[in-house]
């Protein structure tokens, strides 16, 4: 009943639809390993809201001594890390990151170097501002003066962004799109570390004027639910592939007559 299914075209259909669910099942396992990825910042972020911050130099690579250079970038694991550092802010070299969007408006975040007692410095992220009243989103905003002298900061490892952006001077100010770290070091005169920090924390504290740039957990469940999707298609399309079969082989395909029982059909009268 079932010998069809070795003719060239049942065969076409067959590895047609066994290289279908391969794809499915490769895909759901990508969002696996997505899944797993986020749940693994997710579990770092909380378990480092509970820690006392280390100093920065522990958790990221010295940057070297190379003036205008970025460090090493750190291992993905520290990100999200909660470190402490204490140094004098750069007001001269304040950057103005564009287009970065908080509790729904679109304004600018403020990275100020913090340069260290060894010369060295790491951008700090203090906070989101509005842009200017009048000059629409792209109007460079009012960016509270940062503190003189010592400081102290606490914040999060956060990994430098890709995507090639230009960092250029806009009205005596660093301004970029995207905190691409190695970018931004090429326009100081000092080294910089490999990441930057969102800062939670500051001594002297931090004017409210910043809006703190909030730590978001990662969407995992969408993930989990993706791979449930994909392997659920993978197996309709193995079951699909034997419905057909199987009303092919019972002579169910539409628009095949199926054929007469002779048995059934009265005796003429004579």
């Amino acid at each position: 009943m079932y010998r069809f299914l070795l003719s060239p075209r049942w065969l076409g259909y067959l590895a047609l639809t066994l290289a279908a669910a391969m794809v499915m099942v490769l895909l759901g396992n990508w969002q696996l390993d997505r899944y797993r990825q986020r749940s693994s910042i997710n579990e770092r972020i909380d378990a480092s809201s509970g820690t006392t911050p280390a100093e920065v130099a522990r958790v990221l690579p010295a940057p070297g001594r190379t003036a205008g250079a970025a460090g090493p970038p750190p291992p993905a694991d520290t990100a999200w890390s909660r470190v402490t550092a204490t140094g004098r802010y750069d007001s001269a070299n304040v950057i103005l990151v564009r287009s970065r969007t908080v509790e729904g408006q679109v304004g600018y975040e403020v990275l100020t170097p913090l340069v260290l007692a060894d010369g060295s410095a790491v951008l700090v992220d203090r906070g989101w501002v509005p842009p200017a009243r009048s000059g629409g989103a792209m109007a460079q905003p009012e960016v509270p003066a940062a503190p003189g002298g010592e400081v102290t900061v606490v914040g999060r490892v956060h990994l430098s962004e890709s995507g090639p952006d230009r960092v250029e001077r806009r009205e005596g100010r660093l301004e970029t799109r995207r905190v691409a770290v190695p970018r931004i070091a090429g326009q100081l005169p000092y080294p910089v570390y490999g990441a930057y920090l969102l800062l939670d924390t500051q001594t002297p504290p931090a004017d409210p004027a910043f809006v703190p740039i909030p730590v978001v957990h990662q969407n995992n469940w969408q993930n989990g639910g993706y791979v449930v999707q994909w392997w659920i298609f993978a197996v309709m399309a193995l079951v699909g592939f034997g419905w057909v079969a199987r009303r092919e082989a019972h002579g169910g395909r539409p628009g095949r007559e199926k054929p007469l029982d002779r048995a059934a059909e009265p005796t003429p009268v004579p």
